[in-house]
């Protein structure tokens, strides 16, 4: 075939994408959903799995870190495996292993079982989820990503309330004596659908050469993720040693470490673990950074308003969850209009928009709790709530399509899997900051720090830092491409994946875009492919 009836062929792929691609996604956003609900879900049935299992302390902050480190150590490497064994196979097999592992989590005959259940589950967790991202990039045209992003920042949104909802209703409702295992024991019927519709319509993808596993990476991102996440997640717990800090130093040790062994690796055999060419593209990297900081400000928070509406105020689970719900639906529904209707318009303004507008919902928060105290209500608290649901929809889905908006499809595994680690990460430091702008405030109160006005300051005090990080968020943004590159260039299609147009074996795309090794360097420079001005990739 000559490279003309190649391109021809490249380009009728890409006018007629595959119709089996939204029954793909609605299979991958499900798994998505399915982690970002179990994150949470158990926050809510430890009192219950406390009581029913005879847990120690130590052993319930297993069940919620163990998952936690798991997930994030494994990110990277999961994204790179989708890049080298094939998306749909990876994920497949993570969904079929988190569906093992969940079986495991609810069948738990004591604490210590039920710890090693959930260190697989986050393992597993860590296939399935980079390849989510990573499929919708390849399987998607350009002009079609930003309602799909929409759609995923919507999923975020539901996510991040319904986890505490469902567990309250789950562990409440006792389902045939059962107590707390249904909230782990609901995820098989979903896992099986998964599998099962996974398996016949998502459509394979891999890098367009073959890529070898850097086994020296994984090792060097797995210790230093661990070296800095372990401190964290058990630091106030143990009263922070001074091993927890060298810890931590020492991680920065390792990540230089890595970068260099990677650099090195890149230029060796282009097979590194984390692509650091993907950092030269300034949309990734300045969306890598807003994503870590934006992951330190939901870990404060979410953590923090679960304690203070449960400890500080005394409601129930159930009145808990309920109340999250004018939040979660706002985050939906803005997610949803800032990538197809506001972002093709405004461009990065949106997100900085969103960045002040959750700023402004955390203020009238703090206001509210300073004015109401422990006498304020689920409807008190829903016009603040709705004020910093909008702000987050309009941040989720578009800081998500602006970062993969100029990444070559072929490391589209990877970028997924830093995207998710750094939001992880963020997470954690997040978490860590609890114990200084939460705890410190609580254990200090005149009071005493198990009254109710104890976290009533706490929780205005938290509130205070996590404006403080949304404004610095939306310094970072500025650093953001005014527009992500899709909507710059304005076509309606986009040249045809890497593994169609490039001849078998060298993985040379010889059209721009988005694909080969041409591609990815254009990419490392910043620069948009080239299009015509009827919106068609033009041979170079």
């Amino acid at each position: 075939m000559t490279s003309t009836e190649t391109l021809d062929t490249a380009s009728r792929s890409a006018a007629a994408p595959d119709r089996r691609r939204w029954l793909a996604l609605a299979i991958v956003m499900t798994a998505a959903f399915m982690d970002l609900v179990d994150v949470t879900i158990v926050n809510i049935a430890i009192p219950s799995i406390q009581r029913e299992e005879g847990a120690s302390v130590a052993q319930i902050q297993w069940i919620t870190a163990g998952y936690a480190l798991a997930f994030a150590a494994g990110l990277i490497t999961g994204g790179r495996l989708g890049d080298i064994h094939g998306r749909k196979r990876v994920f497949l097999a993570g969904i079929g292993g988190f569906t093992v592992a969940s079986a495991l989590c609810g069948l738990a005959a004591n604490p210590e079982m039920l710890v090693a259940a959930r260190v697989l589950q986050g393992a597993m967790a860590a296939l399935m989820v980079p390849q989510v991202l990573s499929i919708v990039h390849a399987t998607f045209p350009a002009h079609e990503r930003g309602k799909v992003f929409g759609l995923f920042g919507a999923i975020v949104g539901l996510g991040a309330v319904s986890g505490p909802l469902l567990g309250a209703l789950l562990t409440e409702g006792n389902l045939f004596g059962l107590e707390w295992r249904p909230i782990f024991l609901i995820n098989l019927p979903v896992g099986l659908a998964g599998l099962v519709l996974g398996s016949r319509f998502i459509s394979e993808s891999k890098a367009p050469r073959a890529l070898r596993l850097d086994l020296v990476g994984v090792a060097l991102v797995t210790l230093g993720l661990l070296m800095l996440l372990y401190p964290l997640t058990r630091g106030r717990e143990l009263g922070w040693p001074l091993w927890g800090y060298l810890s931590m130093a020492g991680a920065l040790v390792v990540f230089a470490a890595l970068v260099g062994y990677e650099r090195r690796k890149g230029a060796r055999d282009g097979s590194p673990l984390v692509e650091l060419s993907l950092f030269r593209v300034k949309s990734f990297a300045a969306g890598i950074a807003v994503q870590t900081v934006f992951g330190v400000a939901l870990g404060i928070f979410f953590l923090v308003w679960t304690m203070y509406l449960q400890f500080g105020l005394g409601w129930g689970a159930l009145k808990a969850g309920l109340t999250g719900v004018p939040f979660s639906l706002s985050v939906s529904v803005a997610a949803g209009v800032s990538v197809q209707k506001l972002v093709p318009r405004f461009g990065r303004k949106v997100l900085q928009a969103g960045a002040l507008t959750m700023a402004l919902g955390v203020l009238l928060y703090l206001w509210e709790a300073d004015h109401y105290g422990l006498g304020i209500g689920p409807w008190q608290m829903a016009p603040p709530l709705v004020v910093m649901g909008i702000g987050m929809g309009l941040i989720v889905a578009p800081l998500t399509d602006a970062v993969l908006s100029e990444v070559p499809r072929e490391h589209s595994g990877s970028a997924s899997g830093l995207i998710n680690t750094v939001q992880q990460m963020g997470n954690a430091l997040g978490l860590g900051l609890v114990s200084v702008v939460f705890f410190g405030v609580v254990d200090d109160h005149p009071g005493g720090p198990e009254t109710g006005p104890a976290y009533v300051d706490g929780f205005e005090h938290a509130l205070g830092w996590v404006a403080g990080v949304l404004v610095l968020i939306f310094l970072l943004m500025s650093a953001l491409p005014k527009r992500p590159a899709q909507h710059a260039e304005g076509a309606p299609a986009e040249a045809a994946p890497a593994e169609a147009a490039a001849p078998a074996g060298k993985g040379r795309g010889g059209q721009d875009g988005r694909t080969g090794a041409g591609s990815l360097r254009r990419a490392s420079r910043g620069a948009p492919p080239r299009v015509t001005g009827r919106g068609r990739t033009r041979v170079r």
